[in-house]
């Protein structure tokens, strides 16, 4: 089962964990029992995910055989956690396969999601197409109702629903054979009895209800109508794939013993498989967010606070910058939706090492977006006919002849060889000179560094950080033979690629807490020299009290539970707020951190301007059972020797260069680039002008040897 170490342990040792992380080409395993380890792969079944990961399941208990006895009855064997880091519901919204969804808002107001905001993506291009709703407007039924907003966030009814037109609605819907209702009326955040009136109305028709006033009872009309949308659209599906994985683990692994099956959320913590269910919005960057939450623990542990993060694997790349800390947001963005729960700030580009490449119209290179995904996958996996990422590393040599997931994958040089040739061969007639087929391959690499160059650049440079104060923290399966080029790029002088890196999503989903976020409009003012209101508190008891509740209905103690308190806020006549923790007990000093806060952001603040705070935020934390990473008590410093040498593409050169075995490097060892390092699951390049060690906790450092100014 990969590499088996007995660096992490788990303080309930008798539990077997296993985190899964499903991706676009492969679905990635960490298994932990007994002190140790252990990863692998499995080829990720798209056409229905769940396969995979029961297989995943069945190979790792096939493995831990000698220890469990899956003919004892279900006492005997230890207790089962799975936390999954699922694409479900990203792929649904990416390729608009969603349920049949009704929206019903207060009348007059049916077209908000269409008419959505003013702003413009591109501000000079004037053939913008925004994105289509994901609701027609045959499916959008406005109700006569108003709630009407009061100072302090009181609400109160002037127009009351009726019971006939609830009637009237419900046989609608009914004729429409809708599969999903999405219930956003104005003010619910204020006073939700008539979206509760609503969703009991309709509670007949025996489809799933979101209402706004529960998956994000904040203001902001459009963001909340379409974040409630999106749940809605997304819940048939997210529900009908969790109860089939759920089903499928009750009848294969029921000897196993308790099972208890928890979901990655976008925000970096885990939920329920039920909440999950009910509220698949959360869940939409459910494995990038295992892997940024990784990330920062083995980042914190070999003593680098600030981080961007780098993601490579077979369809995209997620990174995301990380100043003491990862940073969640509530203003993000899918296929151009607002999504205003949390999420952790992500930026994801359509690059990765199944991204095909094509000579376009114009006559120039271009990679991705479009991916070969698991199937049929890269040239090189036997079934692919179009040149991708990968087929242009195996061309170069930068697989070293090892194949994939430690030998057990091979690749067919050939068929790369073949298809980098009809590339190079459209490149040749579009350029008027000969492009031979590694010519082609180094041009295929270049394109896609641009590209995820570019979206590192978007999380750092453009919004004013230096990334030469940075360290990038490279994972995924193909991040390795990336890295050290695009931390060229960027004057990055350090990149760490940690134990485990073609599985480190998996691994972040068992790093991760049960977490809640709950929130609530008030729409308060304080004025300068004033201090908070009381009833800031008062609401803060009340988030409070339901995620005590709420937390210890999924089994945490009282111990184990850990309440964040913040406030969203703005200066008076703002738009948009900033978040800023608000530490019980401890609220006076909330307006001065806002103020420096708005100064670090903005470049300025006003201590004699009044101050709104927007919504009060809580973050509920169950703090569950992780992996203990192990530091080597001592180690001194080696130079290792090579496992072999192997001819590879370097630049416009090919290159002798050495190739160690990851598994037979111990901390201290030092290595001087060029050199390839290969893994199961991962391969890295670190090329000339780096030097490579291997740290206490079993990280490639590779640090440049130029001096970053």
């Amino acid at each position: 089962m990969g590499r088996n170490h007995s660096k992490s342990r788990s303080r309930a040792n008798s539990h077997l964990r296993i985190g899964v992380d499903t991706g676009g080409t492969f679905t990635d395993f960490i298994v932990i029992f007994k002190d140790r380890l252990s990863a692998f792969k499995i080829p990720s079944t798209p056409h229905a995910p769940e396969q995979a990961i029961l297989t995943g399941l069945a190979r790792a208990f096939g493995e831990l055989s000698d220890e469990l006895d899956l003919a004892k009855d279900v006492s005997s064997n230890p207790a089962l956690e799975i936390v999954h880091g699922t694409t479900v519901a990203t792929n649904a919204l990416l390729e608009r396969k969603g349920a049949r969804t009704a929206l019903v808002t207060t009348a007059g107001f049916e077209d908000v999601i269409e008419i959505g905001r003013q702003a413009r993506p591109d501000l000079y291009n004037l053939s913008v197409t925004r994105p289509a709703p994901l609701i027609p407007r045959e499916l959008r039924f406005g109700l006569k109702e108003r709630i009407a907003p009061g100072p302090d966030s009181a609400a109160t009814v002037i127009e009351p629903l009726r019971q006939r037109e609830l009637a009237a609605l419900a046989r609608k819907l009914k004729r429409a054979e809708v599969e999903s209702i999405a219930v956003s009326l104005l003010f619910s955040f204020a006073n939700p009895a008539h979206e509760r009136a609503v969703a009991e109305a309709l509670e007949p028709l025996g489809v799933p209800i979101s209402i706004s006033s529960q998956i994000l009872p904040e203001y902001r009309e459009y963001e909340r109508t379409s974040t409630v949308v999106i749940n809605a659209y997304l819940a048939p599906l997210v529900s009908r794939y969790l109860n089939e994985l759920t089903d499928g683990l009750s009848r294969k692994l029921a000897k196993q013993g308790t099972n208890q099956l928890r979901i990655m959320q976008s925000s970096g913590g885990s939920i329920s498989a039920e909440t999950a269910a009910r509220e698949p919005v959360r869940t939409i960057l459910s494995g990038p967010a295992g892997g940024v939450v990784a990330a920062t623990r083995i980042a914190e542990l070999a003593g680098a606070s600030d981080i961007v993060t780098f993601d490579m694997g077979g369809t995209s790349t997620d990174v995301a910058l990380c100043k003491g800390g990862a940073r969640t947001t509530n203003e993000a963005q899918i296929t151009g939706l607002p999504v205003a729960v949390p999420v952790l700030d992500i930026h994801t580009v359509g690059a990765g090492g199944g991204s095909i490449a094509y000579v376009d119209a114009g006559g120039a290179l271009r990679v991705g977006p479009e991916s070969a995904g698991a199937d049929p996958g890269p040239a090189c996996y036997g079934f692919g006919t179009r040149p991708t990422v990968t087929d242009a590393n195996l061309v170069l040599g930068r697989f070293v002849g090892a194949g994939l997931l430690g030998g057990e994958m091979k690749l067919d040089e050939a068929r790369a060889a073949k298809v980098l040739d009809e590339l190079a061969d459209e490149m040749t007639r579009a350029s008027s000179r000969t492009v031979t087929r590694e010519e082609a391959a180094l041009g295929v690499i270049r394109v896609a560094n641009a590209n995820m160059e570019q979206a590192l650049r978007l999380v750092s440079v453009e919004r004013g950080h230096d990334p030469r104060r940075f360290t990038l923290v490279s994972f995924g399966g193909a991040g390795g033979l990336h890295a050290a080029a695009l931390a060229g790029s960027l004057r990055i002088p350090q990149v760490i690629i940690p134990n485990y890196p073609g599985a480190f999503s998996a691994l972040g989903v068992l790093l991760a807490d049960v977490v809640k976020d709950y929130s609530r409009t008030v729409m308060t003012s304080v004025e300068p020299s004033r201090q908070i209101p009381r009833g800031i508190e008062k609401e803060f008891a009340a988030l409070e009290r339901q995620a005590k509740s709420d937390l210890r209905g999924e089994g945490f103690a009282p111990a184990q539970i850990k309440l964040v308190r913040s406030l969203a806020m703005r200066y008076r006549g703002q738009s948009f707020e900033l978040e800023i923790e608000a530490p019980a007990g401890n609220m006076d000093g909330v307006i001065a951190k806002f103020h420096q806060a708005h100064r670090e952001r903005y470049g300025h603040a006003d201590e004699n301007r009044a101050v709104e705070i927007v919504s009060v935020r809580l973050r509920g934390v169950g703090v569950a059972e992780k992996p203990k990473l192990k530091r080597a008590a001592r180690f001194a410093r080696y130079q290792p020797k090579p496992q072999r040498t192997a001819q590879v593409w370097l630049g416009e050169k090919r290159k002798q260069i050495p190739v160690y075995d990851r598994a037979e490097l111990r901390p201290g060892a030092a290595i001087k680039g060029p050199a390839i390092i290969v893994e199961y699951g991962s391969t890295t390049l670190a090329p000339a002008g780096w030097k490579v060690r291997v740290d206490g906790w079993e990280n490639l450092v590779l640090d440049s040897v130029t001096t970053v100014a």
